[in-house]
């Protein structure tokens, strides 16, 4: 019954055309992910039914659910498990980064990556202007931890490594911004991804685009999380962009701490 149930769940995903990562699939219950910041408020599991959304489950309330569970709507299928409050108030303009980081105290741009909650922080002078939720390395690719540099921008940056499931077109990484190179000739990335709750990348740190999900997958119909673009913009600030990829010299700090769930 077990595997009836997995193949079932998965023709589900290909029919709706939400399969996550490129040449694989996962079906994982967010409710089994650990995050430090859950231990803040009381929440239940609740499992999406056919025909539901985050919307018509959620209302406006809609993103801050999704932030909780670092979920897009694509991968908010039927079947999928949700951590879902049980005051919704609890969760408003939800972010478990700290509001002030006294260690970015003097500079312009700083990012600050926590794995333990898969949440970043974009601080001026210490203090957390906006946070986002992300995708980081999953087992045997993990996410490098340290403090690192933006080093390049590439608005249309795409992968040279990974494509699209069942395609051969690169996988799109919108919005890159470079922040590390391994001795191995091995660049990491922010970029536009999908974001199905979990560690899922190959070491690269994934934001929402989903401009970038209904150009690809045709889904959502409206897109409304664009937290690469903002990330991005935010980085590149005034420079000139052609959307090709540009050497940045003195870009933020970043600096990565904690162990994904």
């Amino acid at each position: 019954m077990r595997l009836y149930g997995f193949f079932f769940v998965l023709f589900s995903l290909m029919a709706y055309g939400q399969i996550s990562e490129a040449n694989q699939v996962k079906v994982r219950s967010l409710c089994k992910i650990d995050h430090p910041s859950d231990k803040k408020f009381g929440w239940e599991c609740r499992q999406i039914k056919k025909g539901e959304t985050l919307e018509s489950l959620f209302g406006d309330r809609w993103i801050d659910v999704a932030r909780l569970n670092r979920i897009d709507r694509r991968h908010a299928y039927p079947g999928a498990d949700l951590k879902v409050p049980l005051r919704l108030e609890d969760i408003t303009d939800f972010t478990p980064m700290t509001k002030e980081y006294p260690p970015a105290e003097k500079d312009e741009k700083f990012i600050l990556v926590d794995l333990s909650e898969q949440f970043l922080g974009a601080y001026e002078y210490g203090r957390l202007v906006f946070s986002f939720p992300v995708a980081t390395g999953e087992d045997g690719h993990e996410t490098p931890t340290g403090k690192f540099r933006i080093t390049a921008i590439s608005r249309n940056h795409r992968s040279s490594k990974y494509f699209i499931e069942n395609t051969t077109i690169p996988y799109p990484m919108t919005f890159g911004l470079r922040f590390f190179v391994s001795r191995g000739e091995v660049s990491y990335w922010f970029h536009g991804r999908d974001m199905p709750g979990y560690p899922v990348s190959h070491g690269c740190l994934g934001l929402y685009d989903e401009a970038m999900q209904k150009k690809y997958y045709g889904y959502p119909k409206e897109p409304v999380l664009e937290d690469a673009k903002i990330l991005y913009k935010w980085v590149a600030g005034s420079r000139q962009d052609d959307g090709m990829f540009q050497v940045m010299k003195d870009g933020p700090r970043v600096e990565i701490v904690g162990k994904a769930p």
